[in-house]
């Protein structure tokens, strides 16, 4: 059945594009849930499957480093196998992955499944906003995108919740195999609705007229520079990074090999990932903002929960009830920015999201031991109303001047950035809490002598109060500085947690200035080009 045009769009005939907008996102939501959901079931596989727990953590790093190398040659697979036909194959290939991951036998073999699962994956997220990018007019974009960030925006939020619950009444089995019956399900939606628009199929076909020919090289430094860098980026605070000599040469592998492949690809007239989209001035700057929100939204959502659990003894669920509530505001919100973008020049929408996020971040530093979860909760749902007002904005943006058949290479590069930000944005709120919260518990330390009354005023309160209780009064003494020494430890990581809260602030104040390099456009944009 032939496409239709709608309003500047294109679906299949006699199909409403607001029918397959949901479908869509929620392929690309199936994709983001499964980075999340299996975090806080590793303790029951490494259990189940006879492993210990640094060796279940390589579930997550081989799903993330074959996500990270699909990610940015999806836009070239599109365009070779046709968008709709690759993503059909995604679909496919995920569920089908999913169900061998909830069936492994051994950890090996899920760790071998997850790669897979990751590899067939990675291409969901782009095809997805790629198709809603065609099936949309500009005008109407921001409702459309508002749809995709609410599925990979949320995702990330009611991931650790979801996988706790799952794990915790059924079996962490099913955080895999839940996947199945949903690939079904979106194979058949898709078959019926999908279609790609005449402009791909065109240049689709001019391409295999000319040659089928594949970028072996360029292939090659990508695999290396992206798996190898996530390797890193996952690995590198467990190995107290370049003290390791295994991370020091994998860095250098992965460094040397990216300049290459980025040096190989300019070269190229059909390179498999069109890195001169960077060089148009709205899609760079996007790119840029992108990465950075990955890392503020990915790097925050690790830290909130982690707060909870080692200092006020929460549950991974109770944990991740701290979130959710985040994520729905963003749900509730998203809608609302989808219809304001197109009447508000986008620049002002992401500096007032930029803004809303760093003052809700700083907000964030005047956690302390005594906070209660109504505030945790409530901080986290302050900053998901700066983060609702960036995701849609920034999309929008960086689709302007994007013709349709470069609509896929955009979105892999665009996907790309925001993995990316999220891998590195983890990596160094982790590293930074660990490293800081040394340094505070040393300057503390410093304080702990006889001779400072504070100190001498607490070790004598509590060995009175353990010596109350029975026993010498020696041992009430070692007690008295044991109990002062946990004191100092917690204090030390919750001034950690607050100076990374900090930093991701300053980030978000400092990028304001950067979004005003893009162009500006009329409220509804410039029409693409198709």
């Amino acid at each position: 059945m032939p496409a239709q045009q709608g309003e500047g769009g294109f679906s299949k005939a006699g199909v409403n594009p607001w029918l397959v907008a949901p479908v869509v996102a929620l392929a690309a939501f199936m994709e983001v849930l499964d980075i999340s959901i299996a975090n806080v079931s590793l303790q029951h596989i490494a259990g189940d499957l006879s492993a210990s727990q640094d060796e279940s953590t390589w579930v997550l790093t081989s799903y993330l480093v074959t996500n990270a190398i699909i990610l940015p040659v999806s836009g070239w697979l599109s365009s070779v196998m046709g968008r709709k036909r690759f993503f059909l194959a995604c679909i496919a290939g995920f569920s089908a992955s999913s169900l061998l991951c909830g069936l492994a036998p051994s950890l090996g073999l899920l760790i071998v499944f997850r790669a897979i699962q990751g590899l067939t994956g990675g291409g969901l997220q782009p095809s997805a906003q790629a198709i809603l990018a065609d099936t949309f007019p500009p005008r109407q974009r921001g409702m459309a995108f508002a749809l995709y960030g609410m599925a990979v925006v949320f995702a990330p939020a009611i991931g650790p919740t979801l996988g706790g619950w799952i794990t915790d009444t059924v079996s962490w089995r099913w955080v895999f195999l839940l996947n199945v019956p949903v690939g079904i399900v979106l194979t058949m939606l898709v078959t019926a609705m999908v279609e790609d628009p005449p402009a791909l199929v065109k240049a689709r076909l001019e391409k295999l007229k000319q040659g089928f020919r594949i970028d072996y090289f360029g292939f090659a430094f990508l695999t290396l520079g992206l798996g190898l860098l996530q390797v890193v980026l996952d690995k590198g605070e467990l190995d107290d990074w370049f003290s390791s000599p295994f991370i020091l040469w994998t860095s250098i592998a992965s460094g040397v090999s990216l300049v290459t492949f980025v040096l190989w690809e300019l070269g190229q007239d059909d390179p498999i990932v069109d890195l001169h989209l960077l060089l148009e001035r709205n899609f760079g700057v996007a790119n840029l903002l992108m990465f950075m929100l990955g890392f503020i939204l990915l790097g925050s959502t690790v830290l909130l929960p982690e707060l909870v659990q080692r200092l006020m003894g929460y549950t991974a669920t109770q944990a991740g009830l701290v979130i959710t509530p985040g994520g729905f505001a963003i749900i509730l919100i998203m809608p609302l920015v989808g219809k304001a973008i197109s009447v508000i020049d986008s620049r002002h929408l992401i500096a007032l999201g930029l803004v809303i996020s760093a003052v809700a971040l700083y907000n964030m530093t005047g956690f302390n031991l005594q906070t209660d979860y109504a505030t945790f909760m409530w901080a986290r749902v302050y900053q998901a109303l700066g983060l609702s007002l960036l995701f849609i904005p920034i999309n929008t943006a960086a689709y302007r001047g994007i013709p349709s058949d470069k609509s896929s290479a955009a979105s892999a590069l665009i996907n790309v950035s925001r993995n990316l930000g999220g891998s590195f944005g983890i990596s160094l709120v982790t590293t930074l809490l660990s490293r800081q919260s040394q340094t505070h518990q040393t300057v503390l330390a410093a304080h702990a002598t006889p001779y400072d009354p504070a100190y001498a005023a607490t070790i004598g309160g509590l060995t009175e109060r353990f010596h109350s209780h029975g026993g010498s009064v020696a041992e009430a003494a070692i007690h008295a500085a044991g109990e002062v020494s946990g004191m100092i430890a917690e204090q030390a990581l919750m001034q950690a947690f607050i100076d990374d809260f900090r930093l991701l602030a300053v980030v978000f104040f400092l990028l304001i200035p950067v979004v005003y390099i893009m162009r500006r456009a009329a409220p509804h944009g410039p029409p693409a080009a198709h």
